[in-house]
Parts: C-alpha cells; sequence; structure tokens
C-alpha cells in the first residue's frame, strides 16, 4: 500500500476513535471537510506541514500517521500472483 493511503487510513482511523466528524477535524486543523475526505481516501498528497497540522490535531505525533501499524496491517490487501498454467 502506499504512504499516501496508509496516511489516509490512520487519520480516519484516529479520527473515528476520537469521536469526531470529518467536518469537526476539519474546524480543529484549519483545513476544509472535502481536504479531509480526500486525505482520508488517500486522493491527496499531503505536505509535511499538514501531516504535522493533522498530528497535532489529533494528538498524536506525527510518525503515527505515517506508520503502517498493526491496525492497518488488516486492511492491506495481500495478493497472490497468480498460479501459472502448464501447457506439458
Amino acid at each position: 500500500m502506499k504512504l499516501r493511503g496508509v496516511f489516509g487510513l490512520n487519520v480516519q482511523r484516529l479520527r473515528r476513535e476520537r469521536k469526531l466528524s470529518q467536518e469537526q477535524l476539519s474546524f480543529v486543523s484549519g483545513r476544509t471537510r472535502a481536504y479531509i475526505s480526500s486525505v482520508e481516501a488517500g486522493r491527496r498528497n499531503a505536505t509535511l506541514d499538514t501531516v504535522e497540522i493533522l498530528a497535532k490535531a489529533l494528538n498524536v505525533e506525527p510518525q503515527e500517521l505515517v506508520s503502517a501499524g498493526p491496525a492497518n496491517k488488516r486492511a492491506i490487501r495481500v495478493t497472490k500472483p497468480a498460479a501459472s498454467k502448464s501447457t506439458d
């Protein structure tokens, strides 16, 4: 999974754990609700400044937002390579 996706999932998970709506997080962080939605969906490539701002708004260290910890490993899909067909 790309770092942008990990970041989005972490923002969403932490926001929900704190029982905040996207609108409430947007108010605290100074970002728009649409921006928060795009970040959570992995459509936005957040700057380091935004990582720091969202970490502060969620009361976590910035590295917690970009780390693929145990909570996110369940969300990462592992695909097996397709078995090659033998034509012997």
